[in-house]
Parts: structure tokens; C-alpha cells; sequence
């Protein structure tokens, strides 16, 4: 029992230790966080040398990701090409593609493997916990698997997590986008105008394409690009409609408006099927958690009676 309490601790301390250390949240906070610490280099009298730039950064860029990637890159090797697509389309779809490449995945799933199959192995071996060699082995080998798919579970929460993020403020990016159009400004011009606005996903999406069209890329490649890189139909539905009004001619002020009130009829009824799935998703914790603890306590008393009646000693 000991040995298992210690496989279930070492568990929860190695997928703690993937998620923090692989899956973080790449955002503007870390753009903000280097824009300060070169502000504050900068300001100081002593001269900026390339050395104390890259001190300056966490020992997780530092040490970490550089480690990762040079294992990454060795294991990526005898990886499929069809599996490192994959891997670069949920970057993509997680927002991590600047922040991550395939190699820290891979390596993150080698350490997953190694590290749950290695550890849970060894306290089966050195534990009081009498099975047979092939039982232990079976079951470390689950363990593996589990480090090793741990990584893209993580990543699939991510994806998940930001398209419903997106999701939730399409609505009102729509609106100023539709507001600020009406008011004269270029459809370019006002998505920068929402990337300022706010510091979401949506927003720095839409800062992506303003920085992809300054460089040089039509609107329309750029736009489906960031159709292609969320992967929400609502999102593919608005820029195939934003290009069609471009070539057809329409008004776009119009085409907006009525997509924000689309994606907000879109809104409600996600949150309402959300909604309907509560019920189903509370008879886990209702059967595992909430239905034993009444059973204990209803029928402890009443089990406590019949075994000091004459009829428990009947049983005995």
C-alpha cells in the first residue's frame, strides 16, 4: 500500500514538473517582462554587454529550453515526418510556435517515459510489495505510456483553452472592428486598432497579421493563415466573409456587423450546450464522492442496530 501511495505521489510530481517546466503559457508577459529588464539595463550607468543581456534572462531560457532542444533535436531524427507535422500544427493551434519547437516536445515525451516508467519500476523493485517481474513490468510500462502522452495531453488542453478563449471575444472584437470601420478607419487599421485595445489571444492574432501584411504578405493569405493557425470554424466563417466583401465589393461595415451578431448567437448556444453538459459531467463526482459518504452515513446507524440485535448474534 505504501509503494502504491509513492507511485501515485511520484506521479502527480512528474506531470507538475512537464507542465511547468514544457507547457508554458507563451503570451505578451514575457515580451513586457524582456522590454523591461532591457529598460532597466539601459538606464543604468554600467555598459550593456551581451553576457549580462543573457544573465539577465530566467535559467529556464537559459539552461532548460537549450538543453531540451539539443536532445530534441537528436531524437527528432528517428521521428516521422507525419508525427513532427503534428506536433507543429498543435503548436500552432496553441499559440506556441514562437515560443516552442517540436524538438522540446519530443524531449519532454522521452523525459516523460523515462522518468514515470524509470522511477515507478524502481520503487516496484525496492518496495514490500511482492509481484512477479512480469506484473511489475506491465505496469511500468503503462506508466511510460502515460509519460510519454502526457506532453500532447497538456498541449490539447492548451489548444482547448485558447480556442475558447477566442471564442468568448470574437464577439466584441467584431463590435470594434465594425465601430471602427464605420468611423472611416481601414480594415488594417482597425485590428490594430483591437490589438491595442486588448491582450488576448484574438487580439494578438490579429497583430500577427498586421505584422505579416507589413512585411510584405497579401491580406487574404495573412487572413487564412490566422484562420489556419485557430482552427475554429466561426473564425474561418468570418475571414472567408471579410474576403468575399473585399472582392465582391460589399460594404464592409456591414459584413462585420452582421458576423458580430452571428458569432454572438454562436456564443449563447455554446454556453448553452456547456450548459446541458454540467449535469452529465456532475454524476462522476455525484456516483464516486457524494453518493458513498450518504450511504456510510445512512446506514452506519442502522447497521450498528442490527448487529447489537438479537439477529446479529444470530449472524455471529
Amino acid at each position: 500500500m505504501v509503494g502504491l501511495y509513492i507511485i501515485i505521489a511520484i506521479v502527480i510530481i512528474g506531470a507538475i514538473f512537464l507542465t511547468v517546466i514544457g507547457l508554458r503559457n507563451p503570451g505578451a508577459s514575457d515580451d513586457r517582462l524582456m522590454e523591461s529588464r532591457l529598460e532597466e539595463l539601459n538606464q543604468s550607468e554600467e555598459p550593456v554587454t551581451l553576457r549580462k543581456l543573457e544573465l539577465s534572462q530566467p535559467f529556464r531560457d537559459r539552461v532548460i529550453f537549450p538543453v531540451a532542444q539539443k536532445f530534441g533535436e537528436l531524437a527528432i531524427r528517428f521521428t516521422p515526418q507525419n508525427a513532427r507535422q503534428s506536433i507543429e500544427k498543435k503548436l500552432e493551434l496553441a499559440g506556441a510556435s514562437s515560443k516552442m519547437d517540436p524538438t522540446i516536445i519530443l524531449f519532454l515525451q522521452f523525459v516523460g517515459m523515462v522518468f514515470f516508467g524509470g522511477i515507478v519500476m524502481f520503487v516496484l523493485t525496492i518496495g514490500s510489495i511482492d509481484w512477479p517481474f512480469g506484473r511489475k513490468l506491465i505496469v511500468a510500462f503503462v506508466f511510460s505510456l502515460i509519460g510519454f502522452y502526457f506532453p500532447n495531453l497538456m498541449l490539447s488542453s492548451q489548444i482547448t483553452k485558447r480556442q475558447k478563449e477566442i471564442r468568448k471575444a470574437m464577439p466584441d472584437a467584431l463590435d470594434l472592428l465594425t465601430i471602427c470601420v464605420e468611423a472611416g478607419l481601414g480594415f488594417d487599421a482597425a485590428m490594430a486598432k483591437v490589438s491595442e485595445k486588448w491582450e488576448t489571444q484574438l487580439s494578438m492574432a490579429f497583430a500577427r497579421v498586421i505584422q505579416e501584411i507589413q512585411l510584405g504578405k497579401v491580406r487574404k493569405e495573412a487572413l487564412r493563415d490566422m484562420a489556419d493557425r485557430i482552427g475554429l470554424s466561426e473564425m474561418t466563417s468570418f475571414v472567408a466573409a471579410v474576403i468575399q466583401s473585399e472582392q465582391l465589393g460589399v460594404s464592409l461595415s456591414k459584413v462585420l456587423r452582421i458576423q458580430a451578431d452571428q458569432m454572438r448567437i454562436r456564443r449563447r448556444q455554446y454556453a448553452e450546450e456547456e450548459a446541458h453538459k454540467a449535469p452529465i459531467k456532475m454524476l462522476i463526482p455525484m456516483a464516486g464522492l457524494i453518493f458513498p459518504s450518504l450511504m456510510i452515513v445512512l446506514l452506519t446507524p442502522a447497521g450498528l442496530r442490527l448487529f447489537r440485535s438479537s439477529l446479529g448474534g444470530m449472524l455471529n
